[in-house]
């Protein structure tokens, strides 16, 4: 699975059509962020998918978890957003 990282300065707009594009190829993506920035960052970045996708009578649900990630050689903790193409 495609694993999509965003930051607090990444665009939602261009990370909605990353998301879109990826949902569109394969039905499923991984989103991870860290920190709150980030995480907002990611949730507006899906919702404007969800629109981008439904042009195209697509879906999407959202799983969100956690996942352990390593920057810089340090253990972060990330938020997780599986998204995936509803059948």
């Amino acid at each position: 699975m495609e694993i999509l990282k965003v930051s607090a300065k990444s665009s939602p707009n261009l990370v909605a059509g990353a998301i879109a594009g990826v949902i569109r190829d394969a039905g499923e993506v991984e989103v991870q962020a860290i920190g709150a920035g980030a995480v907002n960052q990611a949730i507006k970045a899906i919702a404007v998918s969800s629109a981008f996708l439904a042009e195209d009578q697509i879906e999407i649900c959202c799983k969100p978890s956690f996942a352990e990630v390593s920057v810089n050689d340090e253990q972060r903790t990330a938020i997780k957003l599986i998204v995936k193409a509803e059948r």
